[in-house]
């Protein structure tokens, strides 16, 4: 079993000598410092369990360093018993006030200091077991939290999350008169691909595009996928005409890609673009549609191309 480590703080030669040699037969490694400047120094430098900290010291006022503890992120859990042969109530509340968590008098029967020291131990297993189940708990929630909102096979937004980004950002546009462009991308003969060759390439398929596309867009648009074999992509600041850009990148891309499991055979997509420009495009879920019948424009065209509404 790993020994737990106290920082014993006792200007009394005499005193600290006894005590760590006490504490150290009880079976704790000790830490023995003199002064406040060494305290902190040791507390810097390694973990404590415990601190046992005389309150008058020759530089400096044990209750200045127990705040000090208190208010330190990297100590502020580590329980403090103040030890001091000033024993008024005045001056146990001021212990007490400055962040200690128990408050021993001097002299003290040896057996008691050890039940304080133990009980202190106690009280920080309890608080480190708190903390990383805490931890724990916000790493699970972190987990659930993008599990809900992203695609499982391809990492993208799924529409949970897109939609209020859609509304956010269409806001922004009409409020502040500027560019938004919406993309539709939807892959073509998708169908012949899970016909032929199988859902799992069609997956493979999936995976391959939803990467192009992210590769081909901007850190500050949104892609997600919407459903299927279909993607949309939302274009901040962007006008139709500037959105085809990435648009022309996606489909070149898409042609240079080698596909596993499909033989050589090249995956195409059709993509509309609209943007908040038209008169009509009065909401989000306008613009998503105008960006809808552009793409379906486009398979009508015979499909491997760009449509603008």
């Amino acid at each position: 079993m790993t020994k737990a480590n106290i920082l014993l703080v006792e200007d009394s030669k005499t005193q600290g000598a006894e005590t760590k040699k006490f504490l150290e037969k009880c079976g704790y490694n000790v830490t023995w410092a003199q002064d406040g400047m060494s305290v902190f120094k040791v507390a810097t430098a390694q973990a404590i369990d415990v601190v046992l900290l005389d309150r008058v010291l020759p530089d400096m006022d044990g209750s200045q360093i127990c705040r000090w503890f208190k208010l330190n992120q990297e100590t502020k859990g580590i329980p403090i018993i103040m030890i001091t042969a000033k024993s008024t109530t005045m001056d146990k509340v001021q212990g007490l006030e400055s962040g200690a968590d128990d408050y021993l008098p001097k002299p003290y029967e040896e057996i008691e200091l050890n039940a304080r020291v133990y009980a202190a131990l106690r009280t920080k297993t309890l608080r480190d077991e708190l903390k990383h189940a805490n931890q724990e708990l916000k790493e699970m929630l972190t987990r659930v939290e993008i599990m809900s909102i992203t695609d499982p096979m391809t990492g993208l937004f799924n529409r949970r999350r897109f939609e209020p980004l859609l509304d956010l950002e269409f806001k922004k546009a009409t409020r502040y008169s500027v560019s938004l462009s919406c993309m539709m991308i939807d892959i073509d003969n998708f169908k012949v691909v899970n016909d032929n060759y199988g859902h799992a390439v069609g997956d493979v398929v999936i995976k391959d595009v939803s990467l192009i596309i992210q590769q081909s867009i901007r850190d500050v648009d949104t892609a997600c996928r919407w459903g299927g074999e279909e993607f949309v992509v939302l274009t901040p600041f962007t006008n139709k005409m500037n959105a085809v850009i990435p648009a022309q990148k996606i489909l070149h891309s898409l042609l240079d890609h080698t596909f596993a499991g499909l033989g050589g055979k090249k995956v195409t997509v059709s993509i509309g673009i609209a943007d908040v420009s038209a008169p009509d495009i009065d909401t989000a879920e306008k613009l998503v549609n105008a960006a809808d019948i552009a793409m379906y424009e486009a398979k009508r065209k015979g499909r491997n191309r760009i449509e603008i509404k």
